[in-house]
C-alpha cells in the first residue's frame, strides 16, 4: 500500500453555505469513487478556496459526509489577476494500491478548465 495524493476542484455558481456544501461534496464523493476509496482510506485532507468565497468553511461538507476522524484544513488561494473565480480545490493525502498513474483527479463543471492535463 502507498500513500498518494489526490486532487481535484469544482467552480461554484455562487456563493452560499448550502451551494458550498453541495457541489464540495459532491466533489469528494465523485473523488472517492472513481479512486475506489472509502474514510477509511484517507489521511488528510486540504481544502482551498478562492479569495471571493466567504459563506462557509470547504472542510464543513466533508464532515457532513461522515468524514469525522480526518484531519481537515481549510486555506485561501492566491489572489491571482485573471483567476478562475469561486474555486474549491482538495488536495487529498490516501493511502491506496493505486499506482501514481491510476489515480483519477477530479475537475468537476468548468473547473476542469484548471487542469486539463490530468483532469478525467
Amino acid at each position: 500500500m502507498a500513500v498518494r495524493a489526490v486532487r481535484g476542484a469544482v467552480q461554484l455558481e455562487r456563493d452560499e453555505a448550502a451551494h458550498m456544501d453541495e457541489q464540495v461534496g459532491a466533489l469528494l464523493t465523485e473523488i472517492l469513487e472513481r479512486n475506489g476509496l472509502t474514510p477509511d482510506d484517507l489521511i488528510s485532507i486540504w481544502f482551498t478556496a478562492t479569495p471571493d468565497l466567504h459563506s462557509d468553511f470547504p472542510a464543513v461538507a466533508a464532515r457532513r459526509l461522515g468524514i469525522t476522524d480526518v484531519p481537515l484544513i481549510c486555506a485561501q488561494e492566491l489572489d491571482i489577476a485573471g483567476a478562475m473565480p469561486r474555486v474549491v480545490r482538495i488536495l487529498a493525502h490516501v493511502e491506496t494500491y493505486l499506482d501514481k498513474a491510476e489515480i483519477a483527479h477530479v475537475y468537476l463543471g468548468s473547473a476542469a478548465a484548471l487542469r486539463k492535463d490530468i483532469a478525467q
